[in-house]
C-alpha cells in the first residue's frame, strides 16, 4: 500500500500507513470475462503499519483522578481491579465506574504519577473468566472458538452449491488459400453442482469441538460452518457470543 493518511473526525492527520498488505483472498479472470474469486482479495492488513504523526490529547497530567479502561468490559473484572487497588493503596482510592472504567485517585505531583502508575500496573489480581465467544473472520474463513462455548440440542442440515468455470481456448485455422486469419476463440464451460444436504443431531451438552467434528465428517467447508454457526445462534442453540469481523 502506498502512503495513506489516517485522519480523525476533526479532519487532522493522526497517522500515516504504508507497507505490504497481507491478503488472504485470490482472484483470476479469463480472456472472455469469466472470473473466479476466493475469500476477499480486496481486503488486507498491515501489522504495525502506521506511524503516529500527531499526539492524541489525554488527561494524564490533569485532574485528581486517572481512569483505567479495560480492553474487554466486564463488571466482575472491574470490581476486582478496584478492590486490588484499594487493598494496595488504601480504602476509597479506587472505584469501578462501570464495566469498563476504574477511577483511581492519583498524586497531584506530576513527577510521582509515572511511579504511581507503574506500581498499579504490576498489581496481580484474578480477572473474571473469559466470556464464551466465537470469532468468525468472514473474509478469510478463520473461526476461533472459546473453551466455554456450549451448545443446546439442535438438528442441523446444510446443503452446498459448487460452481466450476472452465475456459478452453480453441484456435480457428483457415485454409491456406482462403485468405482468412487465425483466430483464438474462447470457449467457457460452467458447471453447477449442488450437494444433497446431510442432517446431524446435536445432543445436550455438546461442545463446539463436537460440532466441528460432525461438520468435518459430512465434508462441509469453513464457509458452510460459518453459515451453520449463524443459524444455530439465531435459533438460540449457542450459549455464547457470535462475533463476525
Amino acid at each position: 500500500m502506498m502512503q495513506t493518511f489516517l485522519k480523525g473526525l476533526d479532519g487532522q492527520v493522526y497517522a500515516v500507513a504504508q507497507g505490504n498488505l497481507v491478503v488472504s483472498g485470490f482472484s483470476a479472470t479469463g480472456a472472455d470475462g469469466s472470473k473466479i474469486v476466493g475469500n476477499n482479495p480486496t481486503v488486507g492488513m498491515i501489522s504495525s503499519g502506521a506511524i503516529v504523526e500527531r499526539e492524541v490529547p489525554n488527561p494524564f497530567g490533569r485532574g485528581d483522578y486517572i481512569t483505567f479502561n479495560l480492553f474487554e468490559s466486564d463488571f466482575t473484572t472491574a470490581q476486582r481491579l478496584a478492590d486490588a487497588v484499594n487493598q494496595f493503596l488504601g480504602p476509597q482510592m479506587a472505584s469501578a465506574v462501570d464495566a469498563a472504567s476504574i477511577k483511581v485517585r492519583a498524586p497531584r505531583d506530576l513527577s510521582q504519577r509515572v511511579a504511581f502508575l507503574s506500581a498499579i500496573e504490576n498489581l496481580e489480581f484474578n480477572p473474571a473468566d473469559s466470556a464464551a465467544k466465537i470469532i468468525v473472520n468472514s473474509r478469510t474463513g478463520t473461526i476461533v472458538v472459546g473453551q466455554n462455548v456450549r451448545l443446546k440440542p439442535a438438528a442441523v442440515t446444510h446443503g452446498g452449491m459448487t460452481v466450476a468455470i472452465k475456459e478452453n481456448l480453441n484456435v480457428s485455422q483457415p485454409n491456406a488459400l482462403g485468405g482468412g486469419q487465425t483466430v483464438v476463440v474462447p470457449n467457457t464451460e460452467i458447471e453447477v453442482t449442488e450437494k444433497q444436504g446431510k442432517m446431524f443431531k446435536l445432543e445436550p451438552g455438546v461442545t463446539l469441538d463436537d460440532l466441528v467434528r460432525a461438520v468435518n465428517e459430512v465434508g462441509a467447508a469453513p464457509s458452510d460452518l460459518m453459515a451453520i454457526l449463524q443459524a444455530l445462534k439465531q435459533a438460540g442453540a449457542i450459549e455464547g457470543q457470535l462475533i463476525i469481523i
